[in-house]
């Protein structure tokens, strides 16, 4: 397949003719009836590790199936935060290593993800809330990243839309964390597809995997809506259906299915320069580049698989925002949805019941 070559001429051209001339980023192949590697699952992770099969180990015999279109998925419904700002043994050192590969993805995969490392700021409403931020921030710069403590003053000094002088989440500052800020979540899902199409690995959409063919324990591929296809490994990659897909080949995974709702606003003048996370509420927020506040909040109370909203977490993701900053109050909500988040019991609990 011809290479799509883009330019701004490109873009004008297109932009005026109905945007007919461009070409496919990756092939639309028929499913062999076997391959090395199995795959399912066509959002960032699937996506990726098909890739790095291909790029790092020249294992290029390898199919990705998803059942809709690719990047359809929890890639396209998350509020696009990247960081490494985190404090646990395993957790701190895996968003690290992350966080290096986010700097180096654009000249990896040749594709522009919008990454924009626009500092994410972690609030303290509380001496202990700011205790626990300085411990964070040293395993933070022990593990190699950057971190800042900051004091109320220096907090107003570079946020000073936040209601600092709230009676109930009075703000006594922040850690500062600079390299961390937002990527386009479809940019990388469509950059890992092109690279990995490229290397010879079938992306195979509109492609539903219905069960394991299984024989004295072992795998022998997977039947589909278009027909079975054999595998020597396989790979499941579905975010928060892993236990639907799991159960089919007789797993029962220790995780539980939840919902965590997310919103955006009409496009506003830029107000919000970083990323902010609001400590006590769960609230976190920023500004996308086309001027809409893209925000969450807590889980949903409940087990779910619909990737949509509700209102009563909707209100109080809402009260959470108003609380931090009440200048966003008269900013028209335009749409929100849901992603489906695995989640190990416990800590879906501890999420759902630390305050």
């Amino acid at each position: 397949m011809e290479k799509m070559r883009y330019s701004g001429f490109q873009v004008l051209l297109n932009g005026l003719t109905g945007n007919k001339g461009w070409r496919p980023m990756w092939r639309d192949p028929t499913p062999k009836s076997e391959y090395d590697v199995v795959i399912i699952g066509g959002g960032g992770h699937g996506l990726a590790t098909a890739y790095y099969l291909a790029r790092k180990y020249a294992i290029t015999n390898v199919a990705v199936l998803e059942r809709g279109y690719l990047g359809g998925g929890n890639v396209g419904r998350n509020t696009t935060i990247v960081r490494a700002n985190y404090m646990l043994e395993g957790s701190s050192q895996f968003y690290s290593h992350s966080l290096k590969l986010w700097e180096g993805l654009e000249r990896e995969l040749n594709y522009n993800t919008m990454l924009s490392q626009r500092g994410c700021l972690m609030l303290g409403h509380s001496d202990g809330q700011m205790d626990a931020l300085a411990r964070r921030g040293n395993m933070m710069r022990m593990q190699g990243d950057d971190a800042e403590l900051w004091g109320r003053d220096e907090t107003r000094r570079h946020v000073p839309y936040l209601d600092f002088d709230n009676a109930r989440f009075p703000i006594k500052g922040g850690l500062m964390h600079w390299r961390g800020g937002t990527a386009r979540h479809d940019a990388v899902a469509w950059g890992y597809a092109r690279g990995a199409d490229r290397r010879g690995v079938d992306l195979i959409q509109n492609c539903e995997v219905t069960g394991f063919r299984i024989e004295r324990g072992r795998v022998l591929g997977v039947e589909t809506s278009r027909g079975f296809i054999g595998a020597g490994k396989v790979g499941v990659s579905v975010a928060g259906r892993s236990s639907q897909v799991a159960a089919m080949a007789g797993l029962r995974l220790p995780i539980e299915s939840h919902v965590l709702q997310a919103f955006v606003t009409e496009g506003l003048k830029p107000v919000i320069d970083n990323v902010i996370s609001f400590g006590m509420g769960h609230f976190y927020i920023s500004q996308s580049d086309k001027g809409g506040l893209v925000f969450g909040g807590d889980l949903d109370g409940y087990n779910s698989y619909a990737q949509r909203g509700n209102l009563p977490m909707a209100e109080h993701v809402a009260e959470a925002g108003m609380a931090l900053m009440p200048m966003i109050g008269k900013a028209r909500v335009l749409r929100s949805w849901g992603g489906i988040m695995d989640m190990s019991m416990g800590l879906a609990h501890y999420r759902q019941n630390r305050h």
